[in-house]
């Protein structure tokens, strides 16, 4: 399994909320319904502002390769980068592969591990 980070430097003239909004709205949907491994999506609090990072496991890189050619193509996905894409001034990818000790190491994710996010605030 491979996590992909996705970082975002939005244009500061565009509020972050138009592009969070105009993204969860055309973007998401398909990105689910195609990439499916959808870990999350996170604005920043300190650092650099206006920067979005959302993350997506695959099985490998060939299941990226084809899952993103697959999106590239779809209709829903051609819509969204039409509106979000003006909006974004920088983006950068990383993969990223877990460690032997992560709470993430295949797909599907889920709770295998007591204090982890995936467990956090549940009793044993």
């Amino acid at each position: 399994m491979l996590v992909e980070q996705r970082t975002y430097d939005i244009d500061p003239g565009i509020p972050l909320p138009e592009f969070l909004d105009n993204y969860e709205s055309l973007g998401l949907p398909a990105q689910k319904r195609i990439l499916e491994g959808f870990l999350g999506y996170f604005t920043t609090e300190f650092g650099t502002q206006n920067q979005v990072r959302h993350f997506w496991a695959f099985r490998d890189l060939e299941d990226r390769r084809r899952r993103r050619a697959e999106l590239a193509a779809d209709p829903d996905w051609q819509a969204c980068i039409k509106v979000v894409r003006p909006m974004i001034i920088r983006w950068d990818n990383t993969i990223m592969y877990p460690t032997g000790f992560s709470p993430i190491r295949e797909l599907p994710v889920a709770p295998t591990e007591p204090l982890t996010a995936f467990s956090y605030g549940q009793t044993p």
